[in-house]
């Protein structure tokens, strides 16, 4: 995924992120729909065919055309979405020092030891 596509997720694009993100499988479009509306959210399927569509085209999903209905599957993880998101935020700051400064000293206690735990992996 690039750096511009990892930016663009809209509302209901991460909502259906979010919905695949929590699945065990692959889902389809009608699964999809079955968890947003757990959730509250009544969408048409004709809609979630157009997000998946979009997600597609931006990287974040596979589909699998040989089933019926097309079952979608997200090509990376909650976590490293995530990172990648930060990695962007990171790389677009003109000054990366002020910016890690300023995130390390806003994290909880616990995130801290877990931060040195993996600087002490990998240093």
């Amino acid at each position: 995924m690039t750096g511009d596509a990892m930016g663009t997720l809209g509302e209901l694009e991460r909502a259906v992120m979010e919905a695949l993100w929590d699945a065990d499988a692959s889902l389809s479009a009608y699964d999809v729909q079955s968890r947003l509306e757990a959730d509250g959210r009544t969408l048409a399927i004709t809609t979630l065919l157009t997000v998946l569509s979009r997600l597609e085209k931006k990287g974040f999903v596979s589909s699998d055309r040989s089933a019926r209905p097309h079952r979608y599957t997200p090509v990376s993880s909650r976590a490293e979405h995530v990172a990648e998101l930060m990695h962007t935020v990171l790389g677009d700051a003109s000054d990366r020092t002020a910016v890690l400064e300023r995130f390390v000293g806003g994290v909880s206690t616990e995130d801290a030891a877990i931060l040195r735990q993996l600087l002490g992996r990998t240093g």
